[in-house]
């Protein structure tokens, strides 16, 4: 692959075009470390063009029918899903995800294709006030930014762009530097599905560069970030110092699974495993902290090492392969930063071996105490505590003892218990039996305390993309009659 099979441009207004400075960033290889592409790096000027051409598509985008924006949106849907194979193999190359457990083009087309058929947003009406018909208008909020993270870029990009759109808004996104070649292909196949110029834009950038400028923009009514909880304060502030422009964050997690004595415990070794070891522990729902009831520690720990250390290193473009790299240099030290401090305060019971390159071998730690770093922040890589606990109000304290609250789990054949526990989990999501990446298309999901604000869904998402009027109407003659 190279520079010239690859698009590197910016997509603004319909075209694709080199940044205004002329200025590139190296993207490498997560499996070879080589140059794969050199990417252009959005200016402040090239933020302003893209911001402007939206605002300028935005009157004529929203004047259409939600069925004339739906076909525009259904077209993508099909065109994201023949794209299946080129996009896990930018993904492979890139960032090492595994194209064995590359589901992004089937989960991203899904978001299209609903909001396609579902963006008829429904007003309200009164009688309530006398002498008045009073009613709502739903309306979108003008041009939307979206940021998006470098794991699963694809998802990201349908799960923000579908529903904005959707609602008649025109939008700009910048990718991660880490990973923006899929959004780019994306935006390649935008313009194949006819969206008029100016309704969709495609920048390429680092944070405090393009992402700031969005953030702060005049013009920018509505901001939807997901990444870490520090940039999305530093975005938070940006959006409120600027214009008060909505702002819907999902940010980091360090979710807990709580295994009770009575769970079936192959189950819950077998989903636990997937969610930490999913594109190599680099989600931020995966379970980084199961409590194990003490009762079957041991037989649960025994079966989960036997499970983690089945992975299959290797390229991430063989089918057979199970765990890629990390995504970079810098990730990857971040790891093996964090498994040092678990070295110091735990007890590490897994292969303390190097893996070559830029993996990580899956990681277990056991007897880590609750109030050290690598309990409290995110690791992002392969690496898991296990720690036990002997009642329920324990585990629910110490699940509860962080400041993210994305994705919790509880395994347990006790209804009761279940539902007690889910109720007092500090979480957006909690999964009973099942675990991450489990969610209900149709559920609202997000975070409480630092994992961020707001909802997304098929059902939810939209409604952050647009305002609500409330229209007094004066009757005369209308009242009471009495």
């Amino acid at each position: 692959m190279t520079d010239t099979t690859i698009e590197t441009r910016l997509f603004i207004n319909g075209e694709f075009r080199p940044s205004s400075s002329g200025e590139t960033f190296e993207l490498r290889s997560a499996v070879s470390g080589e140059v794969l592409a050199n990417v252009y790096e959005a200016t402040n000027e090239d933020v302003n063009e893209a911001v402007a051409a939206a605002k300028a598509a935005f009157p004529a985008w929203a004047a259409l029918s939600p069925y004339d924006r739906g076909r525009y949106l259904v077209k993508l849907a099909d065109l994201i899903l023949e794209s299946h194979a080129e996009l896990a193999r930018l993904e492979a190359e890139s960032m090492g995800r595994p194209v064995s457990s590359y589901f992004d083009a089937v989960a991203g087309s899904k978001y299209f294709r609903y909001f396609s058929e579902a963006a008829y947003p429904q007003g309200s009406s009164s009688l309530n006030t006398p002498g008045f018909v009073n009613i709502t208008l739903k309306q979108p909020v003008g041009v939307v930014a979206a940021i998006i993270p470098w794991n699963v870029p694809v998802v990201f990009f349908c799960k923000k762009l579908a529903p904005a759109l959707a609602a008649g808004n025109a939008v700009v996104l910048k990718s991660s530097e880490k990973a923006p070649l899929t959004s780019l292909y994306l935006a390649d196949l935008a313009k194949k599905a006819g969206f008029p110029p100016g309704v969709i834009n495609v920048l390429s950038g680092h944070g405090p560069g393009a992402g700031a400028t969005l953030a702060s923009h005049l013009d920018v009514r509505a901001l939807s970030f997901t990444g870490s909880s520090r940039t999305g304060k530093l975005i938070a502030k940006m959006a409120t110092d600027s214009n008060m422009k909505k702002v819907i964050l999902e940010l980091g997690g360090k979710s807990p699974a709580i295994i009770f004595d009575d769970a079936d415990i192959d189950a819950a070794v077998r989903d636990t495993r997937f969610s930490i070891h999913l594109i190599s522990g680099q989600t931020c729902m995966a379970n980084s902290r199961i409590y194990v009831q003490r009762k079957i520690a041991a037989a649960f720990l025994e079966k989960f090492k036997t499970a983690f250390a089945s992975s299959r290193m290797g390229d991430p473009t063989d089918p057979s392969t199970t765990q890629g790299p990390q995504a970079d240099k810098i990730q990857h030290a971040t790891v093996l930063r964090y498994i040092e401090m678990g070295k110091e305060t735990g007890t590490m019971v897994t292969d303390g071996q190097d893996a070559p390159g830029l993996f990580v071998n899956p990681t277990i730690f056991i007897n880590v105490p609750e109030h050290v770093k690598i309990m409290k922040e995110e690791v992002f890589g392969p690496v898991v505590i296990i720690n036990t606990f002997d009642t329920e109000a324990e585990a629910v304290h110490n699940a509860n003892n962080t400041e993210y609250g994305l994705y919790a789990a509880v395994y347990t054949k006790d209804l009761d218990r279940a539902m007690r526990v889910a109720s007092r989990l500090e979480a957006g999501t909690v999964g009973v039996n099942c675990t991450s990446p489990t969610k209900g298309d149709d559920m609202p999901f997000g975070g409480q305390k630092s994992s961020g604000i707001q909802r997304e869904s098929y059902i939810h998402s939209m409604e952050t993309f647009m305002e609500t009027k409330s229209v007094l109407i004066k009757v005369e003659g209308l009242g009471a009659t009495i």
